[in-house]
């Protein structure tokens, strides 16, 4: 580039030295902001970062699309060519995703735990069952032959009347030496004591909460001497828990004594306990299956009134030995206890008063009163009574219904 330089006659010549860097100036700057080509180097290093940040945008792609953050390179910060506020906003909605999923599992839990609270309790205890579980509303739950389901052994406690039956299954499994309760409700039943589970004591009325304790304890002790005590099931005198009867009781005393010492129509110790006649019948499997529930509220004067209705199931043989034939007997008793202030009250301190027993034998001759359950054994047999042609149906595993005293001998429907 050349520049020419003013006619010398022009008042306003430029001096030749500063013309000279005017023109040398203007050509460094022409040159400066001329375009220049990128050298080969430049070149790569831009198709390299080209390629690396659309590998970065497809991983980015897949990683949404199976939920899983993005992880940066090696050697790269976090977050590079995508911006701290793009990562910002996706862990927030990762964070309102999960807590809208527990939100949703919380409601499940609490929902089940009103509708069906005795499968809420299995759960806890590690129970989780089968899609293929049939369920009903106390609780039972079979895969379809009668016995426990996969890790399910035993029946949470029931904490209020059931509703209806156990389900009833037309091909449950034969009952065995090795499993006598098998094909029964009372396979997922709790062993022996186990099963008389206790509610916590309150006060109530004048009874302070140590008493009420204390009147629980006793009920359950005199109902495992009378049906679960070996020496009281082979036909002997239930000593611990007639002794748990307040003496004052005279005419009830009287009555049980009779009953143990000779038998008969009217004074039969099935009133109150269960025996068998080791001669005839021997128990199978070394336990008692028990399900019960036991309830208190306050009573005549103050006093506590102690409600117990418990089922037994006795897995029961042929004592000759020789027999393979199983079979069951079911005992649902319930009984009415009470126990007052003796400050108040003309009572025995630390002693119970039965004011009421009611009881159902389920597979037990009811036309003898030797003082024995008389179970049928082999069904080839037929039963050891023969019900009237107005024989009431009864299942001796439905809790749900009230046990009223009945006259008639009826008959069961399952065993």
């Amino acid at each position: 580039m050349t520049t020419e330089r003013p006619a010398s006659g022009d008042e306003s010549a430029i001096p030749d030295d500063v013309w000279e860097k005017f023109v040398q100036d203007s050509e460094q700057d022409i040159r400066a902001q001329a375009p220049k080509e990128p050298s080969a180097r430049a070149r790569m290093v831009t198709e390299r970062l080209r390629r690396e940040a659309e590998l970065a945008a497809e991983q980015q792609k897949r990683n949404k699309r199976w939920g899983r953050a993005a992880k940066a390179k090696p050697g790269e910060p976090a977050g590079w060519r995508t911006g701290p506020a793009w990562q910002d906003r996706e862990s927030r909605a990762n964070r309102r995703r999960l807590r809208g999923a527990l939100g949703v599992l919380l409601t499940v839990v609490v929902l089940l735990a009103v509708l069906n609270p005795s499968t809420a309790m299995a759960w806890l205890h590690g129970d989780f069952g089968s899609a293929a579980d049939s369920s009903d509303s106390t609780g039972h739950r079979s895969d379809g032959s009668g016995r426990p389901t996969a890790g399910q052994t035993t029946l949470p406690p029931e904490t209020a009347p059931p509703t209806a039956a156990p389900p009833v299954d037309p091909m449950a499994d034969t009952p065995t030496l090795a499993e006598p309760f098998r094909g029964s409700p009372a396979a997922q039943y709790a062993d022996g004591a186990a099963g008389i589970v206790l509610p916590t004591a309150k006060p109530v009325g004048r009874m302070t909460r140590k008493q009420v304790e204390s009147a629980l304890s006793r009920t359950k002790d005199f109902l495992v001497d009378t049906n679960l005590n070996p020496a009281t099931l082979r036909g002997e005198r239930p000593q611990g828990a007639m002794g748990l009867i307040d003496p004052l009781q005279t005419e009830s005393i009287a009555l049980w004594d009779a009953s143990f010492r000779k038998p008969d129509k009217d004074h039969n110790p099935l009133a109150v306990a269960s025996r068998f006649d080791p001669s005839e019948v021997r128990l199978v499997g070394g336990v008692v299956k028990t399900r019960g529930l036991i309830t208190f509220k306050e009573g005549k004067g103050g006093s506590v009134s102690v409600h117990a209705d418990v089922t037994f199931v006795y897995g029961v043989t042929a004592a000759d030995g020789h027999s393979t034939a199983v079979s069951r007997t079911i005992v649902r008793r319930v009984l009415e206890f009470s126990v007052a202030d003796p400050r108040t009250t003309q009572v025995t301190e630390g002693k119970l008063w039965l004011t009421d027993y009611r009881q159902d034998l389920g597979n037990s001759a009811c036309d003898i009163t030797d003082g024995f359950l008389h179970p049928s054994i082999d069904p080839a047999d037929g039963p050891t009574t023969t019900p009237g042609p107005s024989a009431t149906a009864v299942d001796p595993y439905d809790r749900s219904q009230p046990l009223d005293a009945r006259k008639d001998c009826g008959q069961v429907t399952r065993v």
